[in-house]
């Protein structure tokens, strides 16, 4: 079962408040009663007159495109974003800077959903329930648990599961729009195998980022005040700034109510641009500002420390290789997931007590492609499945059968025919280089396709006072 985008998706709890442009008015206003509509002008007027007087129901705070959004929207963001930054430890900045930062990366989102709306990208109620599922499983808890702490935090679950579609949605649109659209060179396999990887593979950084982006088409007083802005910045970490709630208040990076916290990367999953301006930094220390096509980064090494495991670029390396076979049940609309873990547990104890071949019922009940195969996969290199199959593939010695698995494609029963430990192949020295200067190129361009998006839409921001 080869590896999916969709095997893991970040939880980004983000509003989906979205008003139609019939609604764009500085305020909404109570209607009259249908009588009173259906009243000639005559009978019209004492109505109007006995009618109280219309008020403000909600105000706008930005119009995106053809939609808008509503104070009420920011204020709920602000709510749930505070409780969270607290719950990280993470110090909160002040509101009007937290508000600043949420508005923009509300419009963000708001122009890539309207992208997505407009190339029909939809993500149905089925994909939703799993989705759901799968975090509630992460999280050790059933569905019902899972929706009561996300309740007992404050969050409606309908919005919870409205902010999960949206996600899910904006990973498509990326995978779309980004993902597909990045090219590799040969000659840039040649020069990553050439180049001294081994030592960097062995070390992951753990890196903080603050960005303060350039527009698109920006002209060179724009680029001097970005600077000026990212000077201040730096000046302030310098003299004893939380670089947290610095990044939270300051940052234009999606990362920015993280703390600006991009995670443990090995330096081939990182620009080079940030491994170049940190290799020489300590732990606790803040670069330079650096800059990129997007804007002006300031980088601070939250730590280091010894990867799990060396990435197998070099000539003499050795992996182990599994022989795999399995069985997978899909959910549908037709089977749910009791279903099909109660299915894939019969065939469990026929197998378990001889009654059957695996790769007869394989072919019989697999819903794979492999089923004509006898659920056969072949031989499976470390990183090739997803990680809830690949650690149930691990954990079985060979000629054992896993209990039904749960993975993004459904359910699977697993046999483990056999290991081996061999020399990585040319051929598989260039798949594992091509996959690292993927990723090092996927963060760098997805930030540019959303700051360009941003960019083309037409954006008003309004004042409190703003009619």
């Amino acid at each position: 079962m080869r590896k999916s985008t969709l095997s893991t998706f970040g939880l980004k709890r983000s509003l989906l408040a979205s008003l139609l442009l019939s609604a764009m008015a500085s305020t909404l206003v109570l209607s009259l009663p249908a009588s009173a509509q259906q009243a000639t002008p005559a009978k019209l007027a004492p109505a109007v007159a006995a009618a109280p007087k219309a008020r403000p129901v909600d105000a706008i705070a930005a119009v995106v495109n053809n939609e808008v959004i509503t104070r009420n929207d920011l204020s709920q963001r602000i709510r749930m974003v505070e409780r969270r930054m607290r719950s990280q430890k993470i110090a909160v900045p002040p509101t009007d800077q937290l508000e600043k930062q949420l508005l923009e990366r509300m419009i963000s989102d708001r122009a890539q959903m309207q992208l997505a709306a407009e190339q029909g990208i939809r993500v149905d109620d089925l994909l939703l329930d799993r989705a759901v599922a799968k975090l509630a499983e992460q999280n050790k808890l059933t569905v019902t648990e899972f929706r009561n702490e996300i309740e007992r935090d404050g969050t409606p679950f309908a919005q919870f599961r409205e902010e999960i579609r949206e996600e899910i949605t904006l990973q498509r649109l990326r995978e779309r729009e980004v993902d597909n659209k990045i090219q590799i060179t040969e000659s840039e396999v040649d020069a990553y195998l050439s180049s001294d990887t081994g030592a960097q593979a062995q070390q992951e950084t753990n890196l903080g980022q603050i960005l303060v982006r350039i527009p698109e088409n920006a002209s060179a007083d724009q680029i001097a005040q970005r600077r000026a802005r990212a000077e201040d910045v730096l000046r302030q970490l310098r003299t004893g700034a939380d670089f947290a709630k610095t990044a939270a208040t300051f940052s234009d990076a999606n990362d920015a109510l993280e703390g600006g916290d991009l995670g443990w990367r090995n330096a081939d999953r990182l620009p080079q641009l940030f491994v170049e301006a940190t290799n020489d930094l300590k732990q606790g220390e803040v670069s330079k500002i650096v800059k990129s096509a997007n804007g002006f980064h300031i980088l601070k090494v939250i730590g280091r420390r010894v990867a799990a495991a060396a990435k197998a670029s070099g000539a003499t390396a050795s992996v182990q290789q599994t022989r795999v076979r399995h069985i997978l049940i899909k959910v549908n609309q037709i089977v749910t997931a009791a279903e099909a873990k109660r299915k894939l547990t019969e065939l469990k104890e026929r197998l378990d007590n001889k009654g059957a071949k695996f790769e007869d019922l394989a072919k019989l009940f697999s819903n794979d492609l492999s089923a004509s195969k006898g659920g056969d996969l072949g031989w499976i290199y470390p990183g090739d499945t997803v990680p809830e199959f690949e650690r149930a593939m691990d954990a079985l010695k060979p000629g054992q059968v896993s209990a039904p698995i749960e993975s993004p494609f459904g359910f699977h029963l697993i046999e483990v025919l056999e290991r081996k430990a061999d020399d990585v192949s040319k051929e598989r020295q260039r798949l594992i280089a091509r996959q690292a200067i993927r990723e090092r190129k996927l963060d760098e361009a997805t930030q540019d396709w959303v700051r360009q998006l941003r960019d083309r839409a037409y954006v008003e921001i309004r004042s409190d006072d703003k009619s």
